[in-house]
């Protein structure tokens, strides 16, 4: 069969065969940017599979074309939630997330309200306002205590307006239905109100919104409340929103916002436990480091059928399997945990069959899961989806990371036959014309038509700025198989597959000579984007180069030619490495994958980095993005950002619909510290490794608590001095070592 005639003898999908409304995740063109999304300042509260988006105030604004709301598992089941305070919007002082993310604190005043003869009744700054949101599982609970600072009476009304739209996530990004289910009439009692909605894929789903006390008034959208408050009187007033998806309301437990605060700290107290700790010196890097965990923390999914992170708020707080694979490696020696779990979930969810409306085939890991009504009627194809190139290497990489980290030979010996199946997809599917390389072609009509982690439609291209024709074999990916037979090769020895061990080392071997022959560009010293279907390479400057710089894909030399250029103005934007060199065709700094900064992206560089000992390139990268942070105010860092050159009288500029928090951003700090140290933990020999340490000229010291080695564990300060980065050990649990190589 000739490499372009497809596979199994099916035509190729040409770009004039695809619908005109090709469903693009990851695609600027597909998650619609409305210009007020550009203009308003938004808090993000997360638990789990359930997020909330306010507006910097505290309420949420009917916004159809914003995901401002309440979401849980791709729904959104309350689109409407605002305060006035005697008919006005209260002014804004200021708001906050809790360092832990467990609560949105917003405080506010009342504006000058006058009479209706125009006499001032109440000078602004009279009334505080203070709300309070958390979630606690599918539940939304609110909290306004109004305290009086006049020295009189005051009697005023206080409004809500609500609303529930249930929306799909899909739709709030920019999909358009034909047709929706049916809205029933609202139901209303004393004090409160439930909503309902027949989905057309025959599931009703509800929210109850319950107001303590109940109100003076409530409507189906509206509840109002008579407020009278001495001098320094104050009052408190709660509201309840739960979110269902069932055959019934069922019934909700009488919670109390404080007892929803009270569950939910302690939640993220028993999960901050599996976290080594990371302080620094430099308050902006301390800072990064501690919203950075909370981030995490705030996204990991607890349920009995399987753990995991969801890959970013607002637009995939889901599980991802290239995104939640890359968040637990980045993460691996400072929570190992979160690696178990990811591994765990995505091996349940192996593909078992050939589906290609999913894009499924045997021993493939899921690319993506949904759980919205789009999804469960098809008109999306992601409800269980499997059209990613990259995930099945990435898993075993991971595997083989985590067993070598911890020495855990029980998960190894729990997962090989999964490992297996994957090693299995990765030659039988993924290599389907034998020649080593993975490649992928798009064979659902809605799926993807980029499948690795640039998945917008016009991120592989060739210099003179023409897509790339499938099928493709991208250069990271092969690097990322590259990785994976290394290091389950390590698995295998240690459960006596020595044979087993021996071909996947040789197969390593093969693949890396391989791809130094027909990937290396040596005009451009760099590694070629991609092959195309006529295993053209894409000659085009890209940050995937990168990636294989990380997993060890190239020798010495190349190496350093692409280290050089990667830290070049062409790549380095002063902020962070650019996904595309800004002399390519394709450049827009603007773009998704065509030039923007992605801070995962900027880690796994600078891991490439540290192997060949260019740690000052790091140190450069970590500083880029620290700055980055403090500049975009965000606390940890967005999914992405634009890719102009630094101006620090501007600032990095912000992308119009970059997710945060996002999963593999958060950890990035994570996997950069690791680099810029040189930490690599040993767990078979119980033994952490310090290889080459550096510190920027702005750092004093960076300590690292609680690092499990084995079955014990080490704390330790390293230092900046004139002699250079100096180690101390503070404390020492278990029968552990440490070597520290120079």
């Amino acid at each position: 069969m000739k490499r372009g005639d497809g596979v199994h003898g099916r035509k190729r999908l040409e770009p004039k065969d695809l619908p005109q409304t090709v469903i693009k995740v990851g695609s600027d063109y597909y998650i619609r940017a409305s210009s007020l999304t550009s203009r308003r300042t938004t808090r993000v509260l997360v638990n789990g599979e359930s997020f909330a988006v306010f507006d910097v105030g505290g309420d949420i604004l009917e916004t159809p074309d914003e995901p401002l709301g309440f979401f849980h598992r791709d729904t959104r089941y309350l689109s409407r939630f605002e305060l006035k305070i005697a008919g006005e919007t209260p002014y804004c002082l200021n708001s906050y997330a809790s360092e832990e993310n467990a609560q949105l604190r917003v405080n506010l005043s009342n504006p000058d309200l006058t009479l209706d003869g125009g006499d001032l009744e109440l000078a602004r700054n009279s009334i505080q306002i203070e709300r309070n949101w958390v979630i606690e599982n599918a539940a939304l609970f609110h909290k306004v205590i109004l305290r009086n600072y006049a020295r009189s009476k005051v009697a005023i009304r206080l409004d809500f307006s609500f609303g529930v739209d249930f929306a799909d996530l899909f739709e709030v990004r920019g999909f358009k239905r034909g047709r929706r289910g049916v809205y029933c009439e609202p139901r209303a009692n004393a004090g409160s109100v439930t909503f309902t909605y027949r989905g057309l894929d025959g599931a009703r789903r509800f929210t109850s919104v319950v107001f303590e006390p109940a109100p003076e008034r409530l409507e189906t959208g509206h509840a109002s409340f008579a407020i009278v408050l001495g001098p320094d009187e104050m009052t408190e007033l709660e509201a309840r929103i739960v979110g269902q998806c069932d055959d019934s309301p069922g019934s909700q437990p009488p919670i109390r916002f404080d007892d929803a605060l009270a569950r939910r700290r302690a939640e993220i107290s028993r999960y901050e436990a599996g976290w080594s700790k990371l302080t620094a010196s430099s308050e902006q890097l301390d800072w990064l480091l501690r919203r950075s965990s909370a981030d995490l923390t705030s996204m990991i999914r607890y349920a009995p059928e399987g753990t995991f992170l969801m890959a970013g708020i607002p637009w995939f707080a889901t599980l991802f399997g290239r995104d939640s694979i890359l968040t637990a490696l980045f993460a691996l020696p400072f929570n190992p945990a979160l690696a178990v779990g990811t591994l765990k979930t995505l091996a349940a969810l192996q593909g078992c069959q050939i589906n290609r409306e999913r894009d499924e085939q045997p021993g493939k890991i899921v690319h993506e899961i949904r759980g919205g009504e789009l999804a469960a009627l098809g008109e999306v194809p992601f409800g269980r989806y499997y059209g990613s190139v990259d995930s099945t290497p990435l898993f075993l990489w991971l595997l083989g990371r985590y067993v070598a980290t911890t020495g855990d030979m029980q998960l190894a010996e729990q997962l090989w036959n999964n490992a297996e199946r994957a090693l299995e997809w990765i030659e039988r599917w993924g290599d389907r014309d034998g020649d080593l390389y993975v490649e992928y072609l798009c064979e659902n009509r809605y799926g993807l038509v980029n499948q690795g982690w640039k998945d917008s439609f016009d991120a592989i291209s060739h210099a003179d700025g023409t897509l790339a024709r499938g099928p493709l074999a991208l250069c990271e990916v092969q690097g990322y198989v590259y990785a994976a037979y290394v290091s389950i090769a390590h698995v295998a020895a240690h459960l006596g597959m020595k044979e087993r061990a021996d071909r996947l080392i040789e197969r390593a071997a093969r693949l890396r000579s391989r791809f130094s022959r027909d990937f290396w560009l040596e005009r451009e010293r760099t590694v070629a984007l991609a092959l195309d279907a006529e295993k053209k390479p894409c000659r085009v400057m890209a940050s995937n180069a990168a990636h294989c710089l990380a997993t060890g894909m190239l020798n010495r030399e190349q190496a350093e030619a692409l280290a050089e250029r990667l830290m070049s103005d062409e790549m380095f934007t002063g902020w962070g490495v650019r996904t595309l060199g800004s002399a390519e065709r394709r450049y827009n700094p603007m773009s998704y994958h065509n030039g923007s900064v992605w801070p995962h992206d900027n880690a796994l560089a600078a891991v490439g980095l540290a192997r060949i000992k260019g740690r000052r390139g790091v140190l450069r990268i970590l500083g880029g993005l620290l700055g980055a942070a403090r500049h975009l105010n965000t606390g940890s860092l967005p999914e992405l950002f634009c890719g102009f050159p630094r101006d620090e009288r501007l600032g990095p500029v912000p992308y119009p619909v970059s997710c945060h928090p996002q999963a593999w951003s958060a950890a990035s700090v994570f996997m950069i510290v690791q680099a810029m140290l040189g930490i690599e933990v040993r767990g078979f020999d119980r033994t952490l490794v310090i290889d080459s340490p550096v510190m920027p000229d702005w750092l004093d010291w960076i300590k690292i608590e609680n690092l499990r080695i084995g079955d014990g564990a080490i704390s330790l300060i390293a230092r900046r001095a004139p002699e250079g980065t100096t180690i101390g050990i503070t404390e020492r649990r278990g029968d552990v070592k440490v070597e520290i190589l120079t």
